[in-house]
């Protein structure tokens, strides 16, 4: 709804970015200069913080901090995986959002996430409209495994897959040092899509990449594995990188490092715990050469690696923020900001907005055709969607050589 004036919340939720604070930053300081917004508020652990009535007042914070918030990694408010039930199953969450949003006269919420919080941001619009109270909903999309469907590529994977492919440059040179056998498992975060595992493909294309690699888009085996591992051995001097998708699984869809090892722990939204998985299939890959294996667990670093991020990823991320904003003060809502590339040689980005039912809990995975070799490589192709996005270098500030990020003072708002 057009004209709307009141005030605004905003709350983080899913797994943390090394730039998901810039996206903040362009909603708290839009936000602020606009004369249709009352007060501006950020709530503390995503929805969790609004049913608990819990919110900082984002007005008493230093411009010049949230201007560091571009450069500062994890979720300055807090973040939460929280599942909100269906209202037809159960409407007590969404009544007291509703009992909230009233109290303080919250026009504009903003949900950043991926996602399963896009769904949540869905299911709130939804029975907010229903009730007939007037507020604009926008998802602000956040994700590292760049699934979310319908926008080019996802705030956040762009620096996570730099970070990767660094790392695994720096590895390549490392693991080849010595004259003796080596066998080196990278695992990296991806449960159903394999896009941070491709950005391994970055790394080969400075010559110093993975010899296999395997995404979750295709069925694993690990005869196979062993196989393809003692082939690239016999060509290559007994030495051989591996990158794995966390997610990846056999083909009757059973994860890999749940037939590996135990049965995980799951989240609250019924996903498996995933992690481990470089060490179950180095003790296999020991087991069947003798050789040297080290496996490396990317695990957080690849979404926290703030020291590596692409500027591209941050100015971006930061601009979907503010994008956001203006579009629920245009009157937009349910929707989603998503990026569009532009035609063209030279890569630009545009904004978009989308549905935010279709957004929610669709996932988009690599094209099949991307991924080549017996399903143990890359295409080019990858190659030309991801070095874009990759480009430029982040503007943090150092002090005494160590990072300075945002110092937010995280005033509360008095409950009413």
């Amino acid at each position: 709804m057009k004209g709307l004036k009141g005030a605004l919340m905003f709350a983080q939720s899913g797994g943390p970015t090394s730039v998901i604070n810039a996206s903040a930053a362009g909603v708290f300081i839009e936000g602020l200069k606009s004369d249709s917004i009352t007060a501006v508020y950020g709530a503390a652990h995503g929805i969790k913080g609004i049913l608990n009535e819990e919110f900082y007042d984002m007005s008493k914070e230093d411009m010049k901090e949230l201007e560091m918030l571009k450069y500062t990694p994890s979720s300055a408010l807090g973040s939460v995986r929280y599942k909100l039930k269906d209202a037809s199953v159960d409407d007590t969450d969404y009544k007291r959002l509703l009992e909230v949003f009233k109290k303080y006269d919250v026009r504009y919420f903003f949900y950043n996430g991926g996602n399963d919080s896009m769904d949540t941001c869905n299911k709130i619009s939804k029975y907010m409209a229903k009730s007939g109270y007037d507020i604009n909903v926008i998802g602000v999309p956040k994700t590292i495994d760049n699934d979310l469907y319908g926008t080019d590529h996802c705030p956040g994977f762009a620096s996570a897959a730099k970070y990767i492919a660094t790392t695994i440059m720096e590895i390549n040179l490392d693991a080849k040092v010595y004259d003796t056998g080596m066998i080196c498992i990278i695992e990296a975060m991806g449960r159903n899509a394999g896009w941070l595992t491709a950005s391994a493909a970055l790394a080969g294309y400075k010559g110093l990449g993975a010899d296999l690699i395997y995404l979750p888009e295709v069925d694993f085996d690990v005869d196979k594995f062993i196989a393809d591992v003692k082939e690239v051995l016999k060509k290559n001097n007994n030495k051989c990188i591996v990158v794995v998708s966390e997610g990846i699984h056999d083909k009757n869809g059973t994860l890999i490092c749940e037939a590996l090892g135990k049965a995980g722990a799951r989240d609250s939204f019924g996903h498996a715990q995933l992690g481990g998985l470089a060490a179950m299939l180095a003790n296999l890959a020991k087991e069947a050469t003798g050789l040297k294996v080290r496996p490396v667990e990317l695990s957080l670093m690849q979404r926290c690696a703030a020291h590596c991020a692409s500027k591209t990823d941050i100015e971006e991320t930061f601009e979907a923020g503010r994008q956001a904003v203006k579009a629920a003060i245009n009157g937009e809502t349910d929707k989603m900001v998503c990026y569009a590339r532009k035609p063209g040689d030279k890569y630009e980005c545009e904004y978009k907005l989308l549905p935010l039912e279709l957004a929610a809990n669709t996932e988009k995975t690599v094209p099949k055709e991307w991924i080549i070799n017996n399903g143990t490589g890359i295409s080019d192709e990858f190659i030309k969607y991801a070095l874009p996005l990759i480009q430029g270098e982040t503007d943090l500030i150092k002090e005494d050589g160590l990072p300075r990020f945002a110092h937010l003072k995280k005033v509360l708002v008095e409950k009413r």
